[in-house]
């Protein structure tokens, strides 16, 4: 055989193989997807305390992040109207990861310290549709 025709199916072969890597990774994401835990924590804080209160969830939120493997992702955004108003999107691997969460030292410390900051608090479980981001 020549070596155009064993490069031809050199070339075949390789991306089959990538196809296939790559529905199986494609497959993978959607499995973990569907077992992951999305809640939005939907946070008013008392105005005066707005900058102690950033603070501790900031250092709460690295931490998590940092030394717990089941805490995926958080984001907190402030309403450009009224900062008071705060949402977390918060992505756990699972509701185990979410419940391992609340138990950590962190996590209590970061309760304790802005409970006398909170004026109002409301949890909303959100199924995840769909996700984008940039490699």
């Amino acid at each position: 055989m020549s070596g155009f025709f064993v490069d031809i199916i050199l070339m075949k072969t390789v991306i089959t193989i990538l196809a296939v890597c790559t529905l199986f990774l494609n497959l993978n994401a959607s499995a973990q997807t569907s077992k992951q835990m999305v809640r939005l924590a939907k946070i008013t804080v008392y105005p005066a305390q707005l900058a102690s209160y950033n603070a501790a969830l900031k250092k709460q939120m690295t931490t998590a992040v940092a030394t717990e493997p089941g805490v995926l992702t958080y984001y907190a955004v402030a309403d450009k109207t009224d900062a008071s108003h705060i949402t977390i999107l918060e992505i756990y691997a699972d509701e185990a990861a979410y419940k391992k969460h609340i138990e950590t030292p962190h996590f209590k410390e970061y309760k304790a310290t802005v409970q006398n900051m909170v004026k109002s608090l409301e949890l909303v479980d959100v199924d995840l549709i769909a996700a984008a981001k940039k490699p």
